[in-house]
């Protein structure tokens, strides 16, 4: 058992010897996986925040144009294909929800900043979203919205001012509205703020848009009905001018999308590979330094009859101690930046346990794959050379 420990307790001293060398090594890696957790961190709050309005819809099933790609790239179709849906068997209701960016002007400073508008039936719980769901009433009045908590500073102090008790009015492609009430989606990459209204108010405010025409159906089915066997009788009534697809299936598509039909998925996955380069090679260069200024020593080691399998553990071992070390600072330094850039932006940046297991593979990964190549130096030391 003391014989097993050997190695451990040679890397850790060292190591420990060259403060400097182990300082600027934990820096790295704490530097690199940083790097990492904030391009995984970016690319988990765009998917997150691209599907949350679709994750809200409050029915099974969700029909949208034959060619629409996504939220931000949605084809109108008539409401009518809607209501032939209701025809099938299992259903139990169909909601039209219209969606357009439109006109939103600031009412501290008046400027204009577009703002994206869902339009939905007050008669009918459309949106699983608790702000939504308890106003909903209020926008049976004219000129009526409830404003998204989750929107960015340039479209103003809303939330506060309407929760302090003041009456916000303000004007949507230069007509009047009134802020009702107030829920919480939060903004997008594509979308920086929402806003909900009634259909009629929509149709008002968007008057460049003619009634009939929708952008998604909400499908709800009765408690009990099979939703594949729905979903195929739809496909089989319907022509191919319309698309009908479950609610997760609508969500995964969003998530498609962005990271398949959008150079942003790739730019943070691109993100995640450089990090980890990077600190491959701040550990590579660690390791060989150490390894060549203790190259006598390993000589002297492998002269006494240590083998070279007891020297490779001790480098792989310092390998690992420094993924440790640089990990716990790394991931508390990336805890603040998430919780920084929730708060400037509104982006659901937050860290989950998978995602600290994973760096943390990943970074144990790094570090051994360096320990790997700087090994090399010492498989090759030969004693009579050294001496």
């Amino acid at each position: 058992m003391t014989q097993k420990k050997k190695p451990l307790f040679l890397s850790w001293l060292q190591l420990r010897k060259e403060r400097a060398l182990l300082l600027v090594a934990i820096a790295g890696i704490s530097f690199a996986d940083v790097l990492m957790f904030l391009q995984m961190g970016f690319r988990g709050a765009l998917f997150s925040s691209a599907v949350e309005f679709h994750n809200s819809l409050n029915g099974e099933l969700v029909m949208l144009s034959g060619r629409s790609r996504a939220l931000i790239s949605l084809d109108r179709f008539s409401e009518r294909r809607l209501y032939q849906a209701a025809g099938v068997t299992g259903v139990a209701s169909v909601s039209p929800i219209y969606l357009n960016a439109i006109q939103w002007r600031n009412p501290e400073n008046k400027e204009i900043w577009d703002i994206y508008a869902i339009g939905i039936n007050p008669e009918h719980q459309v949106m699983n979203v608790p702000g939504v769901e308890a106003n909903r009433e209020k926008l049976r009045e004219p000129d009526t919205v409830l404003f998204n908590l989750g929107s960015r500073r340039e479209f103003g102090a809303i939330a506060q001012r309407f929760e302090s008790g003041e009456s916000i009015t303000t004007e949507i492609n230069e007509r009047q509205v009134q802020v009702q009430g107030l829920f919480k989606l939060s903004p997008t990459f594509g979308i920086n703020a929402y806003l909900v209204t009634s259909d009629v108010n929509f149709l008002r405010m968007a008057n460049f848009r003619r009634g009939g025409l929708i952008d998604v159906g909400v499908i709800k089915l009765k408690p009990g009905a099979d939703v594949q066997a729905v979903l195929a009788a739809m496909r089989l009534r319907l022509p191919n001018d319309v698309k009908v697809m479950t609610r997760d299936d609508y969500a995964r598509a969003e998530v498609a999308f962005w990271n398949a039909s959008t150079p942003v998925g790739y730019t943070f996955d691109l993100g995640v590979v450089i990090a980890f380069i990077v600190g491959a090679v701040i550990v590579y260069q660690i390791l060989y330094s150490d390894v060549t200024n203790h190259l006598p020593e390993y000589a002297t080691l492998k002269a006494m009859g240590f083998r070279d399998r007891y020297l490779l553990i001790v480098v792989f071992q310092e390998s690992l101690i420094l993924a440790a070390l640089g990990f716990v600072p790394g991931t508390l330094i990336a805890l603040g930046i998430y919780r920084i850039t929730n708060i400037a932006t509104m982006l659901p940046m937050a860290m989950d346990l998978g995602r600290v297991v994973f760096v943390f593979v990943l970074t144990a990964i790094m570090s051994s794959s360096s320990a790997a190549i700087a090994v090399r130096k010492l498989q090759t030391a030969d004693p009579a050379d050294i001496f």
